[in-house]
């Protein structure tokens, strides 16, 4: 397991295409050991920022630190990126997929690669052309984990599945990572995996950080006001208190803040659920960012790779 403090650090990472920038000023920092779940709309950067750290890609600008050095110089068994598409050869069967994971790098465990997959009940001698999505989820998931890296990448790991699937293999991948305290950046558009799953969080916007941090602490820095609406707008006594987002239902207002001093004036406040801070930081980009300090890249300088802009 790594043992320095962050995984990740990004300082104002950016990756330009053609069309446009996919990722532009993208600065946070992910700690080591954590299950960080990596959400955003459709071309917010999430696979982008998983390809740069899997030294994929090359960033356009920006600084990038990867378990203390820079993606390029880090031993690949360290890392282990489980793309979208489940890269694997269809006509290999179960037992020489695993085989070829073995013979590829050093540090492989088969006996755990092996367990994965025989607590699927995936045959071995199967052909992974003739497997169901779940059971080549699994299977994937069995040689990203084998190789025992430090850093786990995963795209959209759970895309298709049924939710039986689902809960069997998310809950595969939370035993492997307690048990060797891997990291894990998982980007995910179910929102509803993620309060039982993620201790982490990262929101990308428009190529940029729009919340990062410890999930407990970013939950617990909102809350949420509803009240009957008097007049236009929300009441003055919430004026002083960053808005995040309100919403106007008939003649009641909710709004989510992050409040600054006690909530006073009408209306009554209530804790609001991951799902309603993420949708809220989601339909409001002009809301102020937030990134809790664990997320805050240090000052310090660090053994990174810097590109030009």
């Amino acid at each position: 397991m790594y043992t320095g403090e962050s995984a990740l650090e990004a300082r104002g990472l950016g990756m330009r295409y053609r069309r446009g920038w996919a990722l532009k000023d993208c600065s946070f920092r992910l700690p080591a050991g954590r299950i960080c779940g990596l959400v955003g709309p459709n071309g917010a950067g999430k696979t982008t920022l998983l390809s740069i750290v899997a030294h994929v890609l090359e960033p356009t600008q920006g600084t990038l630190s990867v378990l203390g050095a820079a993606p390029g110089s880090v031993d690949s068994g360290r890392t282990s990126f489980l793309a979208q598409e489940k890269p694997l050869f269809r006509r290999f069967t179960v037992a020489e997929t695993l085989r070829l994971g073995r013979e590829l790098n050093p540090g492989w465990d088969q006996r755990a690669a092996e367990d994965i997959v025989r607590a699927g009940n995936v045959p071995f001698d199967a052909k992974i052309g003739t497997l169901s999505g779940g059971q080549r989820t699994r299977v994937a998931l069995a040689v990203a984990l084998g190789k025992r890296p430090d850093l786990l990448l995963l795209d959209e790991p759970m895309a298709g599945l049924d939710p039986v699937a689902r809960q069997e293999l998310v809950g595969a991948l939370l035993a492997e990572a307690a048990e060797r305290g891997t990291t894990v950046l998982m980007s995910t558009h179910v929102l509803a995996e993620l309060e039982n799953v993620c201790d982490y969080l990262v929101v990308l916007s428009d190529g940029g950080v729009r919340l990062a941090g410890d999930v407990d602490e970013l939950l617990s820095v909102h809350t949420m006001v509803t009240g009957a609406k008097e007049g236009e707008g929300l009441p003055a006594s919430l004026a002083h208190h960053p808005l995040v987002e309100s919403r106007i239902s008939g003649r009641q207002f909710t709004a989510l803040i992050r409040p600054e001093g006690p909530v006073a004036g009408p209306g009554e406040t209530d804790s609001p659920s991951l799902d309603e801070v993420l949708l809220a930081y989601l339909r409001s980009p002009d809301a102020p960012p937030l990134l809790t300090p664990t997320a805050q890249v240090r000052d310090q300088a660090y053994n990174a790779r810097t590109v030009a802009a």
